[in-house]
């Protein structure tokens, strides 16, 4: 039963990898048809010291557009939006375009849009399948801190240390769980005769 019981589950794992590594190939194929993120400096500062790694937090205003010059978003009216970059807050194609950035430094990145809102788009403002070109400007960058870095590069770690120790302990488990004894089950020929 437990010689079984592992090979099914070396069964699901090959699969499991082989439909990663498949899926994985056929997104790489799609991003390259599909256009890559484009940089324009519109203002760079005289002196830049600085320039944005993941990590650190800026503070940017924007306005996105769809490339027929229609506006879909602007932080022009408000306060600028505070962007950690590495976090994932905003779209991929706006966050790769922030990193190597300085602190006032004025950009256009025009994101495909598999980097952005891919083919379902956002309805009814962008549609599937839609670039956007956004402008931005760095308000003002904070680099981390170094506890930040350690947490931020360390707790992936243990957690990736974690999952396998996991896994383990529920595969010992239940092969110690296969492998016990299982109480007899005979009941008494007196108890039947009653």
């Amino acid at each position: 039963m437990a010689a079984l019981l592992r090979g099914s589950v070396m069964s699901c794992v090959f699969l499991l990898v082989l439909l990663a590594a498949f899926s994985c190939e056929v997104s790489r194929g799609e991003e390259r048809a599909a256009g890559e993120l484009r940089l324009e400096t519109l203002v760079k500062p005289e002196t830049c010291s600085v320039v944005s790694t993941l990590g650190d937090t800026l503070r940017i205003h924007y306005t996105g557009k769809l490339l027929d010059g229609k506006v879909i978003d602007s932080s022009l009216s408000t306060d600028p939006l505070v962007v950690e970059l590495g976090k994932r807050a905003v779209i991929a194609g706006l966050e790769q375009s922030l990193v190597g950035l300085c602190e006032g430094q004025k950009i256009k990145a025009t994101i495909p849009a598999h980097l952005a809102y891919g083919k379902k788009g956002y309805p009814p403002t962008i549609p599937g399948g839609a670039a956007l070109e956004f402008e931005v400007e760095v308000v003002s960058l904070a680099q981390q801190t170094a506890w930040q870095k350690t947490v931020n590069d360390v707790f992936p770690l243990v957690c990736l240390a974690l999952v396998p120790t996991l896994l383990g302990f529920v595969g010992l488990y239940l092969y110690t769980k296969s492998n016990a004894e299982k109480p007899s089950k005979k009941k008494d020929k007196k108890s039947k005769k009653k």
